[in-house]
């Protein structure tokens, strides 16, 4: 019982937060399901440190006792996601060290990093999001050893994806994340909101290319996971490509406001992907 009870609340927290994640992880068998839902749950918890309302000397504070939790993450523990989490370490290869780079990352956020280049961009997106691939990977269980390398990649894929899709929420937050050196180098100098149509255009279609590139490594994983893990990284990934394909084409769209898909569209991935499992099973 307490076991069903911690997975249920984090599913509820993925279900609720997680839109794109959700769709992906829906495909899954019931015990991967859960088990990326513990770790989805945490991260979740750590992110929203980082993007909560306490000063930033307390955000770090609060950050250090995140981490500290993971010591005790047991299914005994009272606590319903470090107990998830527990169960579902007992049952997977899960890379808990990789809870640590997506804290370290979301202490750059507190510290109001910014990057010079693309580079120290790099760093970052494998922390907050290159971490998350390879704690799915723990989970999906791929033997070959190039699998945790290939899902960081993926990772920063979606990263760079959420950076285009979010330029306007993060301009609002005080964060530029796009490399200095790109944003001079077309024109745009770090406010975005009064550079000319045109710099915005040839900016935004850069780092578009340069994200897509990094999906066409990434997808190197599908061939090494089962065909059902395959299919949740599909979804995944198909759907923050679909994004992707979105700004490419309406680039100035992204100092409107959130690019997204609606919820029909992401089923629509997710069905296809799962079809497309369907198909190599047999």
């Amino acid at each position: 019982m307490k076991e069903e009870l911690a997975f249920r609340r984090c599913e509820d927290v993925t279900r609720r937060r997680a839109k794109n994640f959700y769709y992906g992880i829906r495909l899954l068998p019931g015990s991967k399901r859960r088990a990326l839902c513990a770790v989805y749950a945490f991260a979740r918890r750590v992110d929203d440190i980082g993007d909560g309302s306490l000063s930033g000397e307390d955000k770090l504070r609060h950050l250090a006792a995140a981490r500290r939790s993971l010591d005790e993450t047991s299914p005994d523990a009272s606590d319903p996601v470090l107990a998830a989490l527990g169960y579902a370490r007992a049952h997977f290869a899960i890379p808990m060290d990789a809870f640590g780079d997506l804290i370290d990352g979301v202490a750059m956020d507190v510290r109001g990093s910014t990057y010079g280049t693309f580079t120290e961009l790099e760093v970052y997106c494998r922390r907050v999001a290159g971490s998350i691939g390879r704690l799915s990977v723990g989970v999906f269980g791929a033997a070959d050893p190039a699998a945790m390398p290939l899902a960081d990649d993926l990772g920063v894929a979606m990263q760079l994806t959420n950076i285009l899709r979010d330029v306007r929420e993060d301009l609002y937050r005080g964060r530029v994340y796009l490399p200095r050196e790109d944003l001079d180098g077309f024109g745009c100098g770090v406010d975005l909101v009064t550079a000319a149509p045109e710099a915005i255009a040839g900016l935004v279609r850069f780092e578009t290319r340069r994200a897509r590139s990094w999906f066409e490594r990434g997808r190197q994983l599908l061939p090494l996971l089962d065909p059902r893990s395959g299919s949740c990284v599909s979804a995944m990934t198909g759907i923050y490509r679909l994004i992707l394909d979105r700004i490419e084409r309406h680039p100035q769209a992204v100092l409107r406001g959130r690019v997204s898909l609606a919820p029909r569209e992401k089923a629509w991935v997710a069905v296809r992907s799962l079809a497309a499992a369907g198909a190599v099973r047999r």
